[in-house]
């Protein structure tokens, strides 16, 4: 994630709304930009984090791809209910009145997106990834298949037939964009539009490349490297830059990886320590001894000190999760005591004689 939102505001991914809004008020007033002391550009990061992380929705997104999509804010001037602008003045424009050579396109391109020339670039993807337990503690490397619009192998997205090169588009005489002036009902304004033609770039094909058809973009199956990295909890989102839908004189969006893991019967993992069970029999509990038990490692013999306590958890160093560089955290052994259910008389007696000396 390019911001972590949870971690400005000082909570953990798994806060309530009203722990959330209780850490925003303290920072708030803490860094208010009026306080002495305050900062200006903190605050700007608090308010945005608390607008995402108190939008159940946002931060839904937030938590599943790193990025929010939805956004309820309305346009600069125009209220949220699609209601009258509040701070514009149409006053002096009955009738057309002073529209004339005024480029309106200017003006709501920069409200709707649809007047000025926009970068173009192309979908996002999102995917699920589900992963073995062990593979999420030591990480790996994946290789996924995508069916996508990607840019053709065969003219390197210029869409021209190897060899034939470029010219000019005569659509938009090489600008990449189509201007257009028109006269309505409140005066004559003008757009600029992507060349639909030469997608933006001014040059087209002398010959259509034979694999896109002159579009330097195709539909294809890719295959697609990713690294998983060591100790990835369940439901983080990776991001891949530039692995998403490709686009006809743009960039190509994002992929989103959304990683599931799956359970483990053994073991679970708590930071970067691993968890696991031990039944063990009363004599052990009370003698000591060895056990062999399964690891993410192999097999391992641990040793059961005499006198061991239900519940008590022995640690085994280094057999947890890889983390920073060659570190490892550990391996804790929760121990439970097997009780008989029967006893026979000879282990009665025994248990007799361990109730006389106060054992």
């Amino acid at each position: 994630m390019s911001k972590n939102y949870y971690e400005t505001l000082g909570v953990t991914k798994t806060a309530s709304k009203d722990d959330i809004k209780k850490a925003f008020r303290k920072l708030a007033h803490k860094y208010h930009p009026d306080k002495k002391g305050g900062n200006e550009a903190k605050f700007k990061e608090l308010n945005e984090a608390y607008s995402v992380l108190s939008d159940e929705k946002k931060r839904a997104e937030y938590d599943s791809y790193g990025r929010v999509f939805s956004d309820g804010s309305a346009g600069p001037g125009f209220s949220a209910g699609g209601g009258p602008a509040s701070g514009w003045d149409f006053s002096g424009f009955a009738n057309g009145a002073g529209f004339e050579g005024f480029d309106l396109g200017d003006i709501f391109g920069d409200i709707f997106g649809g007047g000025r020339e926009q970068s173009r670039r192309g979908r996002d993807i999102s995917i699920d990834l589900e992963l073995p337990f062990a593979e999420s503690i030591f990480g790996t490397n994946r290789k996924i298949l995508l069916g996508k619009t990607s840019f053709c192998e065969t003219c390197k997205g210029n869409g021209a037939a190897p060899g034939s090169g470029m010219q000019t588009c005569a659509t938009c005489n090489g600008r990449g964009k189509i201007h257009e002036t028109k006269r309505s009902f409140f005066g004559t304004f003008s757009t600029t539009a992507t060349c639909s033609v030469c997608s933006g770039r001014g040059q087209v094909p002398k010959e259509k490349c034979h694999t896109c058809h002159g579009l330097g973009v195709h539909r294809k199956d890719e295959e697609i490297a990713l690294r998983i990295p060591t100790g990835i909890e369940d439901g983080e989102v990776i991001k891949l830059t530039g692995g998403g839908e490709a686009v006809a004189g743009g960039a190509p969006g994002d992929l989103y990886v959304k990683i599931r893991v799956k359970r483990h019967p053994m073991f679970v993992k708590e930071g970067n320590n691993l968890v696991t069970h031990l039944s063990i029999k009363l004599s052990t509990a009370l003698l000591g001894g060895e056990y062999r038990i399964q690891t993410l490692d192999g097999d391992l013999t641990v040793t059961i000190p005499a006198g061991v306590s239900f519940a008590e958890i022995l640690r085994v160093k280094g057999k947890g999760v890889p983390f920073d560089k060659n570190r490892r955290g550990d391996l804790l052994i929760k121990l439970s005591i097997e009780l008989p259910n029967k006893l026979s008389k000879e282990a009665q007696r025994l248990v007799e004689d361990l109730k006389k000396e106060g054992i």
